[in-house]
């Protein structure tokens, strides 16, 4: 049976009969969500509770890294019901994206990668929310709410930090190291297995759509919002 917008597989059961490459498709999209949020939480949030200045902060930050380790968990879990080996699923012996290659050493970097990085992670998981594998999609709009909190609350602590001179600074200063990244993060034009996903109603837009959509928002964001400037990045090949 062939996934259409029409025609949803609905269960892990059901995926077991739908075409190979169907399935396929699924395991890639599982595993490198998976792999990516562990990334994350590892890299990014766990860290950044030292990082906090103040007790209320720390608590934040410790909620998004215990999010963020979370979505790790549910995609892995989904990954083990449709059969991806737990060993697939974690990040060693695996090249990280460029976005976590990024050494974060302050407050404010913290800031920026969760004003840009949660803004691009909000523009994927909006695609599968409309995902023809329903296990994803329910998945999906579980983990949002989520994802919008790490971007508003990237939003306002950069929002304040830039009301002093040095944390204008440092927030611009942190932009223009961590956005060039950022493009390169929705995969490369005419990319074959995002072709598939959109063959079989896995996800809706290409890369290139969902990269240009990303680039309107984050400007509006940066420039409109925060008054700070977006450097220029090269198009992503």
């Amino acid at each position: 049976m062939s996934a259409t917008a029409a025609a949803p597989i609905k269960s892990v059961d059901a995926l077991k009969a739908a075409p190979d490459e169907y399935r396929m498709a699924v395991r890639k999209i599982v595993r490198s969500h998976a792999v990516n949020e562990l990334y994350g939480a590892r890299v990014y949030d766990e860290p950044a509770i030292a990082l906090a200045p103040t007790p209320y902060l720390k608590w934040l930050t410790c909620r998004i890294a215990m999010e963020e380790y979370g979505h790790h968990v549910r995609f892995r879990q989904l990954g083990e019901q449709i059969g991806i080996p737990e060993s697939e699923m974690t990040p060693e012996g695996r090249k990280p994206l460029s976005i976590f290659e990024f050494p974060l050493t302050t407050w404010e970097e913290f800031c920026v990668v969760k004003l840009l990085a949660d803004l691009a992670e909000i523009i994927q998981v909006e695609d599968l929310m409309k995902c023809s594998f329903l296990p994803l999609r329910n998945l999906a709009k579980v983990t949002m709410p989520e994802e919008i909190f790490h971007s508003q609350f990237g939003k306002d602590t950069c929002t304040e930090l830039i009301k002093t001179e040095d944390g204008r600074k440092k927030v611009q200063a942190a932009i223009d190291r961590y956005f060039p990244m950022m493009p390169a993060f929705f995969g490369k034009k005419d990319s074959a297995n995002n072709a598939l996903y959109r063959k079989y109603g896995i996800k809706q837009r290409t890369n290139e759509d969902m990269r240009a959509d990303f680039l309107k928002r984050v400007r509006d964001l940066v420039e409109g919002h925060l008054k700070l400037k977006l450097p220029e990045v090269a198009e992503a090949a």
